[in-house]
This record gives structure tokens, sequence and C-alpha cells, in this order.
């Protein structure tokens, strides 16, 4: 899967870059965009030495040849289901711009296309970026995976990536690629967060431990959203064992005022802490308003939520980015299925609001990603979950993906579900004990 050494190494090198407190407009140096326009160009010119006080003519000066930067011929296309008003279309510009900058790309050599929606459409916009010189041509959302593979069909010689997909390992396209990230690791570490602040609750008097009950809004009933949901819920549990959880999915990732009417009936229902898998400010409005402590997700809401935000998580796909656009440019084979981490630096949280956050919370966080870190720590540890009472010792997952979902591979071994190593893309669809969903959406 990743090279997790190379991947750190970038990690090191732009630590002062990766700090990140909240998602930002995209880039800022010398009139950089998102959508890869260039307002100016940069030049280099030899010295040709300077005439000496005697008058006499100048020495001959030998013009140096300076070597073009393995870099120059590269050009990366990002296809974005939504625009930068989507959480999580954001976060991809913002990641991929970061990765300009640290290799020194020009901007013409990133080129982004947002509203590119799940349909035949993203195959156009795959093959003609792809026929405007993209070696490198990136799309962000799951459903485009069909569109991506149809694409990179036409274009062999191109190298067409895909985030959150599942066909690559089983495709063998020597051109097409999954990528992730384990982010149910970030998801478990704000899970710690928000048991703390529950304890704290519990503690002040405001609620009792049976009203220790945690809203989630999800997008759909897929295995990653089941699988971050999870990992929230276990987090929270770690350190608040009475805590129980309520689930409601909109059908859709991103959808302003579904997502806060699903907040709004959670909190009704008696849920004490939001958080969410969805991509838009619906269900923090909803928190803020209501004086209800919330998780959020991709980015930073302090500034709007100021009274209720705790922290959130977020994918940063630039250690991805920088990997896959080195691999281009030495010629090296890209892996079919990659997984980022905490370790290298793929899975982030934003600043803690310790305005809302309990007591603790910063060194208990550092305490929990240390373990994640050394690998002391497996998020889905079999003996602290189950499912209709009984713990697993087995599961057949599918991770062969197949129209019927067959289950086709052994994914519990020694003592933990083993999430993201058969493939990149989240299969962890187990519904657990403690958690109740309220509706499904596929």
């Amino acid at each position: 899967m990743s090279k997790k050494y190379d991947l750190r190494l970038f990690s090191l090198a732009a630590a002062g870059a990766l700090a990140f407190s909240g998602l930002t407009s995209c880039g800022s140096d010398s009139g950089a965009d998102a959508s890869g326009s260039n307002n100016g160009e940069t030049s280099v010119t030899a010295d040709t030495g300077t005439v000496p006080e005697t008058g006499e003519a100048a020495p001959a000066v030998t013009e140096q040849v300076v070597p073009e930067s393995p870099t120059a011929n590269i050009k990366l296309g990002l296809i974005c289901m939504h625009d930068e008003s989507s959480t999580y279309d954001l976060n991809f510009i913002n990641s991929v711009e970061l990765a300009r900058k640290t290799l020194g790309l020009t901007k013409e050599q990133i080129v982004v296309k947002t509203n590119v929606p799940e349909a035949e459409e993203c195959k156009q916009v795959a093959e003609d970026l792809a026929g405007d010189g993209c070696n490198i041509v990136f799309a962000d959302s799951f459903g485009h995976e069909k569109y991506m593979l149809e694409a990179a069909a036409e274009f062999p010689d191109v190298q067409f990536c895909h985030a959150t997909g599942t066909l690559a390992h089983t495709e063998k396209r020597d051109n097409f690629h999954n990528a992730f990230a384990s982010i149910y690791e970030g998801r478990y570490l704000v899970g710690v967060a928000a048991g703390m602040k529950i304890n704290e609750m519990i503690q002040s008097g405001r609620i009792t431990e049976d009203q220790a009950v945690m809203g989630y809004i999800g997008a759909f009933t897929y295995a990653e959203v089941i699988s971050g949901y999870t990992a929230f819920y276990l987090g929270a549990k770690s350190v608040c064992p009475s805590v129980t959880m309520k689930v409601t999915f909109t059908g859709s990732w991103f959808d302003i005022e579904a997502e806060k009417s699903a907040a709004e009936q959670l909190i009704a229902d008696g849920c004490v802490l939001i958080s969410q898998h969805a991509d838009s400010m619906g269900a923090p409005t909803a928190c803020e308003e209501a004086g209800v402590p919330n998780i959020s997700y991709n980015g930073s809401t302090k500034e709007e939520c100021p009274n209720t935000f705790i922290v959130s998580s977020r994918i940063n796909w630039a250690p991805y980015f920088v990997y896959m656009i080195n691999s281009v440019v030495h010629d090296d084979p890209l892996d079919s299925d990659w997984v980022g981490s905490v370790y290298t630096d793929s899975v982030q949280l934003t600043a803690i609001n310790n305005d809302v956050a309990a007591a603790g919370t910063h060194d208990a966080l550092d305490e929990v990603r240390k373990e994640l870190e050394e690998g002391t720590l497996h998020i889905f540890d079999t003996s602290k979950f189950t499912v209709d009472g009984k713990h697993l010792d087995t599961y057949m997952a599918d991770v062969d993906t197949d129209p019927d979902y067959t289950p086709d591979t052994e994914v519990v071994g020694d003592g933990y579900f083993h999430e993201s190593e058969k493939r990149s893309a989240p299969y962890f669809d187990l519904r657990i004990d403690g958690i109740t969903l309220i509706n499904e959406k596929y």
C-alpha cells in the first residue's frame, strides 16, 4: 500500500505549511487561484559578469545552462463534484494547492474542474483534461469511478487516480488507481473529544448518564460512512461508557437544508452532541442556534459557531498528491490502492476550541494519537464492541466489489477488524450495539 517513509519525509519538510486550524480559500501566492490560472511568469537568466573599472573588456562568460525542473512536464487535472462551497471539495482544492507549492509547480500545471456530476459528463471532463495535456487526472467523488475507468481505457499513457473508489485492485489497470486515508482514526480521535465533553456535561449536572446520547448525520448508508460513525462512537465510548448514538441519513453529500433539519430533529429527540459525515454548514448551524456542542467535518467552524464547535477531522490529501506527482516524474508505478494515516499526516485535526472543549482534551488526544502512530491502538478492536450482543472472531467483508456485494475476504484477525488493509476504501459495514439507525439511504 502506501510508502510511509516517503510521506513522513514530506510531512516533516512541509510541517509549517501543513499546520491546519481550519480551511481557507485556495491559494494566496502571486495570485494563485483554484482554477489553475497564472497571473505572471518567472524566468532565469545567466549572469553575464561586470565591466572592470579599468575600462577593459569584461572576460568572456560561459552561459550557464539551467537544467529543466523534473516536474516541468507535469500537468494535473483535478475533478471536483462540487465547488469551494462544499467543505469536502474545498479540502481537495486546498490540498492540491499545498502540493503545488511544495513541489514548486506553476499555476498552469494544475487545472481544477468543479461541479462535475457523478455521470457521463465526468468521463468527458476527464478525457478533455487528458487531451489538453494532463498526464495525471484525479477525481474526488465515489460516483466518478466508473467514468474515470472508461477514460483510463481511452488514454493508457495518462494516470487516472480516484479518491474513495473500490475497483482498482480488481480492474488491474496500470493507469488507474484508488486512494483513501484512514479517516476513521480521525473520527475516533474527535470521538474521544466528544466523550470527554459529555462527561463534563454529566459531571456538571447538565445531563444524567442515561441522557448521554449523541446524534450523527450521515449522507448515505455506505461502508465509508458506517466505518466513520462507528469509529466516532467507539472513541466517545472509550471515555464515556454510558454513551449511545442515533444516526440519520440525508441521501445527499451536500444538502444544507436536509442536514440542518436532520440535526434539529436529533436535538429534539434528546441528542446532546452532534457530529456529521456530510459536507455543508447545515448541522453546525443548527447546533449553534440550539446551543448544542458540535464536532464538524473537513474544517473548523469556530468562526461561524464559536459557542458550540469543539474540533474537526479531515483527510489531508497533499501527501498523496506529492506521492502521485513524484511517481509520475520518476516513472515509478503508483499503488493500485494507497492508504494514508495519522502517521503519514494524511489524517489531521483542526485546532481545538478550548472555549467549548472539556478540560484536558488536547493532552488526551495527543496520547491517543501517539498510540495510533505506534500501532498499539486498533480502532476496531473486537473486544470493545458487540454485534447482537456477541463479540466477533470472524467476518467476511465485500472487498472485491461485485454487483451483489458478495462477502469475499476474511477481515478479522489478531483481535481486531482490519479496516482499509485489503483495499484503500473502507469496508466496515457492521451494525454494532449502542448505535441506532433512524433511517437508511442508498
